[in-house]
């Protein structure tokens, strides 16, 4: 039961985040994992649901190895199957944002070469490298999507299925850090030169 409800949540997952972020356009090209922060964080917890069953389907012999209860080791999966996948959706959701982030600054200052310098007046500072074109390119070169807006229909209304798409779509861009501009790129160049 619960894992043909698993099976089917992962068959029609891409149709529900398609409905979700209004996103129908072909993909020939997988995303970074990191620039899809909600995407890769439910990944991260069908995996740990799936291998809390997995360990669960062996409890017996966890227990009779490490020499547990068999009751400690069911409630302890009974636990984690609930637990486990929450955690580890919000471990990794943190995770691609510190990547993002860490992103976003090497592709405008550019990586630590580790040269010190000491300037005419005293002060020591660190040389950072610039990127070439292709590896900046990789860092921000995808689409920053935002949450969907509630529309009224033609009649004016606004109906149920539109807001739970807005508030969904709400929750699935809250935490997204905004791609690198040219401007931006531009202005660092400026700033480094």
């Amino acid at each position: 039961m619960i894992l043909g409800l698993f099976i089917a949540i992962v068959a029609f997952y891409p149709f529900i985040e398609a409905w979700i972020t209004g996103d129908k356009r072909e993909h020939h090209i997988a995303d970074r994992p990191r620039n899809a922060p909600t995407r890769t964080a439910v990944g991260a917890a069908g995996v740990t649901f799936y291998a809390v069953l997995w360990a669960a389907a062996s409890s017996d012999l966890i227990a009779t190895h490490f020499k547990l209860s068999i009751e400690g080791v069911i409630h302890s999966c009974q636990a984690l199957l609930i637990f486990g996948p929450i955690i580890a959706y919000f471990i990794t959701k943190r995770v691609c944002i510190g990547l993002q982030k860490k992103d976003r600054e090497i592709a405008l200052h550019g990586y630590e070469s580790g040269r010190i310098v000491r300037l005419p007046h005293g002060e020591y500072i660190e040389v950072h490298e610039q990127l070439d074109e292709y590896e900046r390119w990789k860092l921000v070169n995808y689409t920053d999507y935002k949450p969907l807006q509630i529309t009224p229909n033609a009649d004016g209304k606004i109906s149920n299925g539109q807001r739970l798409r807005a508030a969904v779509s709400q929750w699935f861009f809250e935490d997204r850090i905004a791609p690198v501009s040219q401007r931006e790129i531009e202005q660092s160049k400026d700033e480094h030169h």
